[in-house]
Parts: C-alpha cells; sequence; structure tokens
C-alpha cells in the first residue's frame, strides 16, 4: 500500500523527480562525451606509434643501404 501525500508534495515530488532525470540525462551525455574523448586520445596515441616506428624503420633502412658517389 502506497501512502498518499498532499497535493503540494506530490507536485514537489514530480518536480524533484524531473531536475532529477535532466540532471542524470547530462550527466549520461557528459560521460559520452568523455568516452569519445578518450577513444580520440587512445587513437591517436596508436597512430603516433605507428607513425614513428615507421619512420625509425625507414631511417634505419636508409643508413643500412650504402650511398653511391
Amino acid at each position: 500500500m502506497t501512502p498518499t501525500h498532499s497535493r503540494p508534495r506530490q507536485q514537489a515530488e514530480i518536480a524533484f523527480a524531473k531536475t532529477q532525470s535532466h540532471f542524470r540525462a547530462r550527466e549520461r551525455a557528459v560521460d559520452e562525451l568523455d568516452a569519445v574523448a578518450e577513444a580520440r586520445r587512445e587513437k591517436t596515441l596508436r597512430l603516433r606509434t605507428a607513425r614513428l616506428a615507421r619512420e625509425f624503420e625507414d631511417r634505419a633502412r636508409a643508413a643500412s643501404v650504402p650511398q653511391k658517389p
């Protein structure tokens, strides 16, 4: 059995629930943006590492090839 509340109390409960709902929606949006930013950082790091490895290999390959006069 649920307790019955006065009309002002019910309105306050509804207003509070709406506020909480908006807060949670905003929090989810911020979490999603944070996840996107984290994925971007991880991808950037992965690509940078691959680029540096490729450049290192290119320099090593160029150094091992004798220069023609």
